[in-house]
């Protein structure tokens, strides 16, 4: 899978390389393509008999990736690593610890314990801080660059063997052949869905693996997930949760949706209130727009805080002379914010589902930046579409093509006008 080669390992590709000549008076220029060039993994680690004991110990369908990490930190000397995990696969943090302070080279291991919803809570600083001069980040995909962390970094995705057969099967048994299907999920299972693609195109020629870049292909998060060109006949998402799958969901509000649990071996039809969410947006957004005073909330934990959003929101609110106050917040709770009573409305930027999940559990109104950007009229809200289609939330807040409210570290700088639709209209 490209995206965890890259993010992975220390490869880099070469120049292209150009031949010239002529023909016929004219310089002809052929182009190889490039190339990664990656060190394998030597044979003194991939045949060690201890540290392949020790890697039986773990789970044998997840792939924990031990003995590129135990490469890797040997090539980088590093002596002081930080690993973290998301709460899932911490069980197996202590473990891990153990075989790359045995087998890496390591002096010092240190678990980074605190909560991690997701890439986004990578926790280069606190590494930082601590002195480590190594990061490994288990069980999401690079969302923020290696080139972006503050110390290096290598994320192990974690990729889990499922039954592919009862998969294959289980598509099959519930949809007509020549349905039109997208096939998607969490990372974990990213190169399944690949297989499952291959196995079922006999039978679904037109079944489809979306990208919303720069996740790999198939890979949804809870806040960015792809929008499905054309029409499709129904999602099926391989996941153990409905969080990530509810994305994919509020982003293609008009497919069905069902989900296949690898662990349980079910296929399910799942339903969304597409409707009620929405409704209970646009209502806080109204309500934002009679505030008086604004709190922005930048998040700290990890990297789920963006500073860029919060420059470009401060820039906007200082133009229109709106008074603001800014907190950062590792967790935002209600109780933590109804004690900060001079604040009537805020703006998160941290979670866009704390807001979509949770807001109405807020006593006041507290907004995505997206949401911030349409109470601030900067953007046109969803329900202002003037062509007839169907209101559309976007879930882009990581995609590399996503509106200014994006938090991607993929963009360089902030877009400082809005990408909308022509047939939609910025009203005040």
């Amino acid at each position: 899978m490209a995206s965890e080669s890259e993010c992975s390992t220390s490869g880099r590709p070469e120049p292209s390389r150009f031949f010239g000549g002529t023909e016929a008076g004219s310089l002809v220029r052929r182009v190889q393509p490039k190339r990664f060039m990656r060190q394998q993994v030597p044979d003194d680690i991939l045949l060690n008999e201890a540290l392949n004991s020790a890697i039986a110990v773990l789970p044998a369908n997840y792939s924990f990736e031990i003995h590129k990490t135990v490469w890797r930190l040997r090539q980088a000397k590093a002596k002081r690593v930080a690993i973290q995990f998301p709460e899932g696969l911490l069980m197996y943090s202590c473990i891990i610890a153990d075989i790359l302070e045995s087998f890496a080279g390591v002096d010092h291991c240190f678990i980074l314990g605190d909560v991690t919803y997701g890439a986004c809570c990578i926790d280069d600083f606190s590494a930082s801080a601590l002195g480590a001069d190594f990061l490994v980040h288990y069980g999401h995909s690079c969302l923020v660059p290696v080139d972006f962390t503050k110390v290096p970094c290598m994320y192990i995705f974690v990729d889990i063997k499922i039954d592919m057969e009862h998969l294959v099967e289980s598509i099959r048994y519930n949809f007509k052949p020549g349905s039109n299907l997208i096939l998607a999920g969490t990372i974990q299972f990213a190169s399944s869905i690949q297989l499952a693609k291959q196995q079922l195109a006999a039978d679904f020629p037109s079944l489809v693996v979306p990208q919303s870049k720069p996740l790999s292909p198939g890979e949804v998060l809870g806040c960015t997930a792809p929008l499905v060109a054309g029409s499709a006949d129904a999602i099926v998402f391989v996941a153990d949760g409905r969080f990530h799958l509810e994305a994919i969901m509020i982003a293609n509000p008009d497919i069905p949706a069902f989900r296949y649990d690898p662990y349980g071996r079910v296929l399910t039809e799942e339903q969304y209130d597409h409707k009620g969410m929405r409704q209970a947006r646009r209502t806080a957004i109204q309500a934002a727009r009679e505030a008086k005073q604004f709190g922005l909330i930048l998040g700290t934990l990890g990297r789920q805080g963006n500073p860029r959003i919060l420059d470009h929101l401060q820039g906007i609110m200082q133009q229109k002379g709106i008074s603001f106050t800014v907190v950062l917040l590792s967790e935002v709770a209600p109780w933590k914010l109804d004690l900060m009573t001079h604040v009537d409305a805020w703006i998160q930027i941290a979670c866009p589902r704390l807001s979509i999940d949770w807001g109405e559990g807020f006593h006041k109104p507290t907004l995505t930046p997206y949401e911030a950007m349409i109470a601030l009229n900067q953007v046109p809200g969803w329900w202002q579409s003037e062509d007839g289609s169907r209101e559309r939330y976007p879930m882009d807040y990581y995609a590399k093509d996503g509106g200014i409210w994006n938090s991607t570290w993929q963009q360089k700088s902030l877009r400082t006008k809005a990408k909308v639709p022509s047939a939609l209209a910025v009203t005040s």
